[in-house]
């Protein structure tokens, strides 16, 4: 049976689990500006979305270019340096990358995350080279869940949003996918399995064990509303 998808991944929560410490990067950061936040706040307000969007939730819509990118930047130094001793793959995702590429399958990412921290996951793990295509948040005007990122994506790899498989593990992210016309795999990094089960096409915890059997049997499902 011929491949007729093509998969794409978020990156913050599915290719490597680094939201406990953009959590703990956000709080030193925000704390330093005098925000506190609930952890129903990290999730609702933080996970899934681009650091213009967050900063603008607590800073308003006054801020300079200039000053978010100055804020970005301080923000992703703490992260960047509590995350890399510890580092890694999710489980199961080499292996999967590799059955991706051998069966001549396009891979692309989504992901809302700025260059630098993009650049620093593709460096240490040395996975860049799987990756046709990636669309971050400097190329597109409206966040997650805004459908724009995957509808991006999708054209850069030529393909149409019906033949894409997403992995996300955001609300925001998942809604953004689905509203680009995409199936979805949740991936409980962020969210427990009974928070996406509703909302997504199929639950995994990690990559080991996912076969394109699998993935080809998603791609037959009636979409999810």
């Amino acid at each position: 049976m011929k491949n007729s998808f093509t998969v794409i991944f978020d990156m913050d929560g599915v290719i490597v689990d680094s939201n406990p410490f953009h959590k703990e990067a956000w709080k030193l950061f925000l704390k330093k500006y005098d925000f506190n936040l609930s952890e129903d706040d990290f999730k609702k307000k933080i996970f899934g979305k681009t650091n213009r969007d967050i900063l603008e939730i607590f800073f308003g819509n006054k801020l300079t270019r200039k000053k978010v990118e100055a804020y970005t930047y301080e923000k992703e130094l703490f992260y960047q340096k509590s995350f890399e001793p510890y580092i890694c793959l999710t489980n199961g995702l080499e292996p999967f990358l590799e059955t991706l590429k051998f069966n001549n399958i396009k891979i692309g990412i989504s992901t809302s995350a700025p260059v630098m921290n993009i650049d620093f996951v593709m460096e240490k793990t040395g996975i860049r080279d799987y990756f046709s295509v990636i669309v971050d948040e400097s190329q597109i005007n409206k966040g997650k869940p805004d459908p724009e990122i995957y509808l991006k994506t999708a054209s850069r790899l030529s393909v149409k949003p019906s033949e894409c498989i997403v992995f996300e593990d955001s609300i925001s992210g998942v809604r953004s996918a689905r509203n680009a016309g995409m199936k979805v795999i949740g991936i409980t990094t962020t969210h427990l399995d009974e928070e996406l089960s509703g909302l997504v096409d199929f639950v995994i915890n990690d990559f080991s064990g996912l076969s394109l059997e699998k993935l080809k049997s998603i791609t037959l499902k009636d979409t999810i509303v």
